[in-house]
């Protein structure tokens, strides 16, 4: 086995890369120039080393507190709460949402061993007793696990009756079609119907 094959095979263990797509980027980085492939390698070497859950909020980050637990023009007073540190990014991503993050780091998945114990429910307990907090969204994915850890979620923070919990709305995307909506899809959209 060859360096060209050891590359591929590791580019396609990553999420999404294929063989055929992790050959392509391999063959592409043959053709880069020496300048780009310096870089492209530094920044892989250095990527673990720099980056590391915020102390506050378990987003990524470089520096802790991350930039966004550190803005003063962010909305304190609401906490998104979500499974994986890149759910910070993608809702940062859509804009809208100016108030704080909470990572959770998974969802509660028994089967898995994943019980609340092992996730970063303690830490989000206590940002609410500190007070301040309005509102908690739960934005955890529409999954069997992401809908109980969320349930969980709800009944844990119901004790502190000062604070709202909420869930993100779920159901037919824009663009979407009715046609192909599955029942659930379409008994949430329903449920979550808003007026205009």
């Amino acid at each position: 086995m060859n360096i060209i094959d050891e590359l591929t095979g590791s580019f396609s263990r990553l999420p999404g890369i294929g063989k055929k797509s992790a050959a392509r980027i391999v063959n592409h980085l043959l053709k880069a120039d020496k300048i780009y492939m310096h870089n492209f390698a530094r920044q892989l070497t250095e990527l673990q080393e720099k980056i590391k859950p915020c102390s506050v909020c378990g987003a990524w980050t470089e520096n802790d507190p991350c930039p966004i637990c550190s803005n003063p023009v962010r909305d304190r007073t609401l906490i998104c709460v979500v499974e994986q540190p890149q759910d910070v990014q993608t809702i940062e991503g859509a804009g809208g949402y100016t108030g704080l993050y909470h990572v959770l780091g998974g969802v509660i998945a028994p089967l898995e061993g994943v019980g609340p114990d092992q996730l970063n429910i303690a830490s989000l307990v206590s940002r609410v007793q500190q007070g301040g907090i309005s509102e908690i969204i739960i934005a955890t994915n529409p999954t069997f696990e992401g809908d109980s850890t969320a349930l969980y979620l709800q009944r844990l923070l119901s004790e502190h009756s000062e604070v709202k919990v909420t869930r993100l709305a779920t159901g037919i995307p824009v663009g979407g079609d009715l046609e192909y909506a599955d029942r659930l899809t379409l008994a949430r959209s329903f449920r979550g119907r808003s007026t205009f």
